[in-house]
């Protein structure tokens, strides 16, 4: 992108869990010096209050008043909502099923895509999430699709710390089935449901290590750019 210096690009990066997004996602973030963005992250955020404010998840009234009025913080390394810092609380599997909960609530995708939609500015952004590409920022610059098999996303998120889990505290059919719930969740639901853009470049990363990742998903952004730059 050398001769696209001055362009601050919108890269929409989206997929399944397991996938991959959330470690290519900051790699392209810190190669372009853009500011990353993990949309999951604030439906987590809004799940972990409602539970930690006693709400019921099917009370969609009520954790919409939550999303509206909650002040929610994305740092580069930390996730504060209501003034708690919830980095490493959001990352479990009781929030990851919330969130889903929280994500089906058309009035409050509404309320969060346009917090999302603010994070687009001068810096250039990478944002990764499931509706990036098709409903956040349609006219993204750039729309990346990642995918992998369901062995290795299930491989990959019991072996992934962040999520507060192990290969040897979680067993991989377990696994297996919640990335399922997620993902029969995430298809079916009403308001922006998971599926790839049109314009989107899918990329499975399967049996790829993340650097081979990362250097596909750069060649597909310095591809876009020099086209546009010629």
């Amino acid at each position: 992108m050398e001769s696209c210096k001055s362009v601050k690009p919108v890269i929409a990066i989206d997929g399944p869990s397991g996938a991959g997004k959330g470690s290519v996602s900051r790699a392209i973030a810190k190669a372009l010096g853009c500011r990353y963005v993990d949309s999951g992250a604030m439906y987590r955020a809004i799940a972990w209050m409602a539970l930690h404010e006693g709400f019921d998840l099917d009370d969609e009234a009520a954790v919409l008043a939550l999303a509206e009025r909650v002040e929610l913080v994305l740092g580069d390394q930390s996730v504060t909502v209501g003034g708690h810092n919830v980095t490493s609380a959001i990352r479990t599997s009781e929030i990851d099923a919330a969130s889903a909960r929280v994500a089906r609530i058309p009035a409050v995708r509404d309320v969060l895509v346009r917090r999302q939609r603010s994070y687009a500015g001068a810096s250039g952004l990478v944002m990764e999430g499931r509706d990036i590409g098709t409903t956040v920022f349609p006219n993204a610059d750039v729309k990346v699709y990642l995918d992998a098999s369901p062995a290795e996303r299930a491989v990959r998120r019991a072996s992934d710390p962040a999520h507060g889990v192990g290969v040897a505290a979680a067993a991989l059919s377990d696994v297996a089935s919640a990335l399922e719930a997620r993902d029969y969740s995430d298809r079916t639901r009403s308001s922006s449901p998971l599926k790839i853009a049109d314009d989107a470049v899918l990329v499975d990363t399967t049996g790829l290590p993340l650097d081979s990742v990362v250097k596909k998903v750069l060649g597909i952004v310095q591809q876009h750019f020099k086209r546009g730059c010629s």
